[in-house]
């Protein structure tokens, strides 16, 4: 199969006009060219995640400039990495940069050069917090909760005398923590009382998992632990990688944002046992929350 080329094309608004990008990728002879009216700041960019999954090692990936993918310096530098490290030719024709070429090649080192820089700053400043912690007594990881805590708050939930709120405050674990354990026993009783009624909330997850620095491996695995974690509380759909739909109920949307909340912390807990950090955008369009 012949390499592909692709064009991507992308204006803030629905108001801007796409034709000028497209006049110049006219004379590169895409085999495709996706367009985007969308502001940069957003992190979800349907089409540029699509391309994202369509190149292939020695496609080519056509932009007008480097405005137009990336939506901030750091954001810039992880995407020509990400094509780069799938063997994807770049050009940006403002810049005139092409990794292919010996000046494209120089401008990719000194990209991949300030992307270790920030990583090994990120890992310095993980280390020092641990350090400054542990000089404090605290301990990393994610807080263990005991197991009679858990074991009373499920009885005190079996006996249908009080309320969440009321088990939540005399056992001290959280709400979400408290729904958490009863999915995981498989109890087919509602979760809330009264009239209330279990709600489900759609939260899609854009999750960014790498090393500390070059010399630990590990977000491979950070990330096989964080969907096997999700599946054991929640029905979870990976849509690609790096994005995931989770169906959470909830009662309260108090209640919605503590679990995402607690979803996150985790996913940040595990991936910080393992060397790894994570960069995580997680919304309910339906709700128009964001976290």
């Amino acid at each position: 199969m012949n390499p592909y080329v692709y064009g991507y094309v992308r204006v803030s608004t629905q108001q801007q006009d796409l034709i000028r990008q497209l006049d110049l990728l006219k004379n590169y002879k895409c085999t495709e060219i996706l367009t985007e009216k969308i502001s940069g700041t957003k992190l979800d960019r349907p089409e540029l995640n699509r391309l994202k999954d369509k190149v292939r090692s020695g496609d080519t990936l056509i932009v007008e400039s480097f405005s137009r993918l990336g939506r901030s310096t750091k954001d810039l530098i992880e995407l020509v990495e990400y094509f780069e490290n799938k063997e994807v030719k770049l050009i940006s024709l403002k810049e005139s940069f092409d990794t292919n070429t010996p000046q494209g090649k120089l401008m990719l080192t000194v990209f991949q050069a300030f992307s270790q820089f920030e990583r090994d700053l990120i890992a310095q400043r993980t280390k020092e917090g641990l350090e400054s912690a542990r000089a404090r007594g605290r301990k990393g990881g994610r807080p263990t909760v005991k197991e009679k805590h858990i074991e009373k708050a499920l009885n005190l939930y079996d006996s249908k005398q009080y309320s969440i709120s009321e088990i939540v405050e005399m056992t001290g674990i959280s709400q979400a923590t408290l729904y958490r354990y009863i999915r995981k026993r498989g109890s087919n009783e509602e979760i809330t009382r009264g009239t209330d009624v279990d709600k489900t909330a759609v939260i899609r997850l854009l999750l960014r998992i790498e090393n500390n620095n070059k010399f630990v491996r590990g977000k491979g695995k950070v990330r096989q632990s964080v969907e096997q974690h999700l599946r054991s509380y929640y029905k979870l759909e990976v849509m690609t990688s790096g994005e995931y739909v989770i169906y959470v109920s909830y009662r309260t949307l108090e209640e919605l944002e503590e679990t995402v909340d607690e979803i996150i912390r985790e996913i940040a807990d595990e991936a910080d046992l393992k060397n790894c950090f994570i960069e995580a955008d997680a919304h309910c369009d339906e709700l128009g929350l964001h976290w």
